[in-house]
């Protein structure tokens, strides 16, 4: 008994190995490797002059504030160091 018990766990472990061997080979030719990498223009990594700039996004938004509504613009400033920027431009009471 467990002769057939060892013999046929060996069977089936042997199948399974042959059909993942079977998947895999056939995904490998389907996936090729360029072996030329073009590269047309500068590299932007290494222009500085990207880093230097500020980015400013307005934007517009409603707040409440107890039982009155308020439309605020707000300027967000992006700064090279990492540092974000944010003022009140304008605020109107809508109701």
């Amino acid at each position: 008994m467990k002769k057939l018990l060892t013999l046929s766990m060996l069977l089936a472990s042997i199948a399974f190995t042959a059909f993942s061997t079977e998947a895999k080979t056939t995904t490998a030719n389907n996936v090729v490797a360029p072996q030329i990498q073009i590269q047309l223009g500068q590299n932007r990594r290494n222009n500085r002059r990207n880093y230097r700039t500020v980015r400013v996004v307005t934007q517009t938004r409603n707040v409440r504030v107890g039982r009155r509504l308020y439309r605020e613009t707000y300027q967000t400033r992006y700064m090279p160091n990492g540092r974000v920027v944010t003022r009140i431009i304008n605020r109107v009471r809508i109701r």
